[in-house]
Formats: structure tokens, sequence, C-alpha cells
């Protein structure tokens, strides 16, 4: 007998960032139910090469064809010059099929109802959404969704949901980087590099090692804690809400969103395949553990400490000694297609006959393999592939396709 559906039906939404055409097409392969991108103004990620209107008349054509909705982020604050911009912008979001538009500024949202009326709009976390009243306020002036302050935790948001009406959804982080500053209000780039972070320029200043200076002797700074390493007393942990998703659709939201837009590829396929298999296997067996083997899939990725943000009531938590990312596995290769018994592979890191391969596919759970017999593009046999982005060929009978990801653990953790 199948086991029964989970009692908190419908499934909340997984929402994944991406931020170009080649992440896209990660998270469309690896089961996003809606993604979240930019286009080249606007949008709080100035870093990722985001998409021009061509693009995202594509990715909305790809997004339909999957069945996957696509929200697009205008969550700046813009300044009197960009006005006239936003206009055609808005109308075009419309004319190619976007689902939502995450807006933060009052005027964003009068120029989205006059322009682009049959887009939802999004209240965008910048907004510091924190109680009921607001969520009714936004309501009230066309938003469909809200997306909740980072800082609430979970006894707030059920709140929240008993008090606004049970057609407007509600949004929050489930997994990635962690601002210290309020809902990302912050102006502590700006003022040390120039780099605004609510025009999506953010330097990470909070991520960066500082010291101690006394006023009459500057030139002897002190590290604020005992050794010569300073400190980063600024630098928040990473949020991971996997093993708790069934808390979160209990205090009532329903779209569960993925941070990270400036990060790679890689990064999108591995959450991405984590959390659909996290929310599938807790609406399928309601009440049991999540299987360590999906949680470890968020082990795979580059990543600060992990914490429940502020979820539980506590706050985050942070790294104080170093701002480093852990970065346990390293993609080695893409596979790029197959012929007969074998798997062509583009090489991104260096990797070598003997190495345990662990294979990141869609539609199945990732598996090892021993990476064995291989050849370079000109079909000579080689023992390593030392050379970013050359062509492989493993001979193998393993059940590797084409957009496959080979990671190997790194050589000092092996």
């Amino acid at each position: 007998m199948s086991p029964q559906p989970c009692h908190l039906s419908p499934k909340p939404e997984l929402l994944v960032p991406v931020g170009d055409m080649e992440r896209l097409h990660a998270a469309l392969r690896f089961g996003a139910d809606a993604v979240y991108l930019a286009g080249k103004d606007f949008g709080m990620r100035a870093a990722p090469s985001n998409f021009s209107n061509h693009e995202l008349a594509q990715a909305a054509r790809l997004c339909q064809e999957k069945g996957v909705k696509l929200y697009v982020t205008c969550n700046t604050l813009p300044r009197n010059s960009e006005l006239p911009a936003l206009p055609g912008f808005l109308a075009h979001c419309q004319a190619v099929g976007v689902n939502g538009l995450i807006i933060s500024d009052l005027g964003v949202l009068a120029l989205a109802r006059q322009h682009a009326p049959q887009v939802e709009i999004h209240i965008s976390t910048q907004t510091g959404i924190v109680n009921y009243q607001a969520a009714r306020a936004c309501g009230e002036l066309g938003a469909r969704r809200v997306v909740l302050a980072r800082e609430l935790p979970l006894t707030e948001i059920a709140e929240i949901r008993r008090n606004i009406p049970a057609e407007m959804d509600l949004e929050a982080f489930v997994h990635g980087s962690m601002c210290v500053s309020f809902s990302g209000r912050c102006l502590l780039s700006n003022y040390m590099t120039g780099r605004d972070a609510n025009r999506g320029q953010c330097a990470q200043p909070c991520r960066w090692e500082y010291q101690l200076l006394e006023t009459q002797r500057p030139d002897r700074p002190f590290s604020i804690i005992e050794n010569q390493g300073g400190t980063y007393i600024l630098n928040s942990n990473d949020l991971r809400m996997i093993q708790h998703i069934p808390a979160m659709a209990e205090a009532g939201i329903t779209s569960l969103k993925i941070e990270g837009r400036a990060k790679s590829a890689y990064y999108v396929a591995c959450v991405t395949a984590a959390y659909r298999r996290a929310i599938d296997f807790f609406w399928e067996n309601p009440g049991a553990p999540l299987p360590a083997s999906i949680v470890e899939e968020t082990e795979k990725i580059s990543h600060r400490a992990y914490s429940t943000g502020f979820y539980f009531g506590d706050e985050p938590g942070q790294t104080w000694d170093r701002s480093q990312y852990t970065r346990d596995y390293q993609v080695v290769a893409v596979c790029t297609g197959r012929s007969g018994d074998y798997v062509e592979l583009r090489e991104r890191n260096r990797f070598m006959e003997g190495d345990l391969a662990d294979v990141l596919q869609p539609g199945r759970e990732p598996f090892t393999a021993i990476i064995g017999e291989m050849y370079n593009q000109d079909w000579q046999r080689i023992q390593t592939a030392p050379h970013a982005e050359m062509l492989v060929y493993w001979k193998t009978e393993m059940p590797v396709e084409p957009g496959a990801y080979l990671r190997v653990r790194n050589r000092a953790e092996q």
C-alpha cells in the first residue's frame, strides 16, 4: 500500500534562485516548482549576469513548457532617473508571461498595477513584513503574496497566517545565506566601499575580518579574539531548514524560498534536488524523520556553518574566527552526452582514474561510481583530466546521463 499523503496538503511551493540561463536549466531539471530571477536592472543581485529582455522571454517560454512559475525581482529602491524605464520593463514582463513581480518600493508597486495588471504582486523581504497588519495592508494595495522578514519565528508566522485572508500567500526563506542586517536593509557596504546594498551591489563587509583600534595608538591594531586571525564579528551562519519543512508548512508558509541567485548552477541543482526530495518525502511519509542521505546533500555545496535562523526563537548564530566557506566536495565534471558505453564529460576540476565520483542527476537519488578507463578528445588513453573544460570520455556501464554532475570529496577530506 502506498503511504498516505501528509495532512499538510497542498505541498508548499519550492522556489529556486536563477542568475542566468544555465542556472535556470538546472532549476528546471532538478525539480523547482517556481523560479525567481532579475532583468538587467531593478533586481537586488547585481553580481550574476541576469536576464536581458530577450532572455527573459526565453525563460518564460521554458518555464511555461515545464509548468513552472516565473517571478521577476523588481525589489531595488529606484532613483528618480530610473523611473522612466520601469513601465516598459513591467509591460514586457506581462507580455512574455511572467507570473509574479517581487517588489519593495510603493512607487514600483503602483506602476506594476498600472502597466502589468495581470501579473501577481509579491512584496519583497526587503520591505520587512513582521506582522499581520502590514501583510493586510499590502493585500489592500494589490499584493497576492508577502515574502516575510527573515527575523520572524514560526510562532509569529502562524499568527500572521491566522489573521490574513486565506487566499494570500506567505513566502519565507528555507535555505541559504543570512544577512546580519534587518531584512537586508544595510548601509555598511555603501559607507565603506560606495557599493549600495539596497541596489544589488553589496560588497559583504559583514564577512570581513576586523580588529580593534585605540584612538591614541592607531598604528597598533588589536585582535578582538586571542589569536592572529582577527575576528569576523558580523559573519552570520547560513540557514538550513530542510529537516523542518513540515513545521514551516504548519505555520502557514506556502512558498519555500532558496537564497542564491549569485551562486553556481551546481549549487542550484544540488540544493533544488535535496529540497525536492525532502518535500516529497515528508508529504509521502508523514511523521517520519528525513533520511540522512537527503540532509547530507546540503553538505556537498560550499556553505558556512548552518543554523535554523530565527524560526525557533533563537538567533542564527555567527562564526567568529573565519568567513571562509566549508567545501568538502568539488564538482569535477558535467556529463554532456552519452554514446553506448562511453560518457562524455566536460571537466570542471582535476580528477583522475580511481576517484570515487558522487553522481547527481535529475530523477534519481545520487549514487557513487569509481572512475575507470578514460580517454581525451583525441581518444588517447589518460589517467588524469588536468585541464579546465577539456573533454573526457569515460567508459562505464553506470547510468550517468547528460546533465549529471560528478562530485569528488576534496583530497584533504579523504
